[in-house]
């Protein structure tokens, strides 16, 4: 695969959506911030279904964050990439601290998106997991880990793109994924496959979760017209 595939976050929500096959009933979203957000709210949409979000952080190598050694979700579950943490040399003690300093941020921002409400709960609700794209995965891995042990029905994940392997590794832990298009390489980046991939600020996070709320509660004819992708005029 090459070249762009998607205008925006949107774009591929909304492309997402129109494949969707899985459950339409007892469903919710949890987009993961911040850019699996703006995906999962078509889907949300679509389902009329709650969307909520997972600040899900990867674990950064200290010498060169830009690159991790895991991710680490809310509820303090993490998953290590063992061949990186053995290559580096990563210990159990600076292992334990990068992981406290990474999830004393998680918590900051979902202190930020939720405002003070509860999480939407997991536990018998057959949970939709959103992202922009899968690169390593583990970000993912550990937000379906965090379904699991809070006692999703069943656990369904929805990205536009992602690697052959990485998709693979993920399929076999849910029950069903949904990947718009697969590469065959690790070698690629999210951003090349949309024409706008820009660094998402929390105004845009809680703008789109307010505006997922706003749907639930408008009419039917209204709602039409938004899962459509064209706002009724005020």
């Amino acid at each position: 695969m090459d070249g762009i595939r998607f205008d925006d976050r949107l774009d591929a929500g909304r492309r997402l959506a129109r494949s969707y096959t899985g459950p339409t009933e007892d469903v919710v979203v949890f987009g993961i911030a911040r850019g699996g957000v703006p995906v999962g709210y078509p889907l949300a949409v679509h389902l009329n279904a709650v969307l909520d979000v997972i600040t899900a952080r990867k674990l950064p190598i200290p010498w060169s964050p830009e690159m991790g050694f895991g991710a680490i979700v809310p509820d303090g579950t993490r998953v290590l990439n063992d061949e990186v943490v053995r290559s580096t040399g990563l210990g159990t003690d600076e292992i334990e601290k990068i992981a406290a300093e990474v999830l004393e941020e998680v918590h900051r921002r979902e202190r930020v998106y939720r405002g003070g409400r509860e999480q939407a709960p997991m536990q018998d609700m057959n949970v939709v997991l959103a992202d922009d794209g899968l690169a390593t995965g583990y970000t993912m891995i550990a937000s379906i880990e965090m379904a699991r042990k809070q006692g999703a029905r069943s656990i369904h994940v929805a990205v536009p793109v992602g690697p052959t392997d990485t998709a693979d590794r993920v399929r076999r832990m849910v029950d069903r994924l949904q990947v718009l298009h697969t590469v065959r390489t690790y070698s690629f980046a999210v951003a090349s496959c949309y024409r706008d991939f820009h660094d998402m600020k929390d105004s845009e996070v809680l703008e789109t979760l307010e505006n997922a709320r706003g749907i639930l509660s408008v009419d039917s004819t209204e709602a039409d017209s938004l899962r459509r992708g064209h706002p009724s005029p005020d």
